[in-house]
């Protein structure tokens, strides 16, 4: 006995086109790291990190964590800036989300670099990035307390 296919068909018994069962449109799991121009006030910077989650958040997706890791040297000029403000958001969210957030970031002059890569998992704690700045904060009270 031949079993009928289950979703929305077309005339020739085939998926529809655009059709996607549950499995496919599942949520993938993504790093969005962008990198702010260095004249930027932290609150200005904190600003663009909610205009990027505002973004995934209408579109469908949702923003786990958000770390901002501070001014940091740059190894070479990025649009004739030597520093920028560094920031991090683990994103769960579908394919398109994360290709309108780099559209509209694109654009914006302030947002000098930025990478979205997809992972397995998120980290639930904080980044490599922020246990080394805990670290080396560490390391300087414990030279200035001896």
């Amino acid at each position: 006995m031949r079993r009928k296919p289950e979703g929305p068909r077309n005339r020739a018994d085939k998926p529809a086109i655009g059709y996607m069962d549950e499995k496919e449109a599942a949520v993938a799991l993504y790093e969005h790291v962008f990198l702010a121009r260095q004249d930027l006030s932290q609150a200005q910077v904190d600003a663009l990190a909610a205009t990027a989650t505002e973004i995934i958040e209408t579109n469908g997706g949702k923003v786990t964590k958000t770390e901002t890791w501070g001014l940091k040297n740059l190894a070479y000029k990025i649009k004739r800036n030597r520093k920028a403000h560094f920031v991090m958001l683990n994103v769960e969210a579908p394919a398109g989300v994360t290709a309108e957030l780099e559209r509209q970031i694109g654009i914006n002059e302030d947002i000098i670099r930025f990478i979205t890569v997809r992972v397995d998992d998120l980290e639930a704690g904080p980044s490599v990035q922020m246990r080394k700045n805990d670290r080396e904060r560490s390391r300087r009270r414990e030279r200035e307390e001896a």
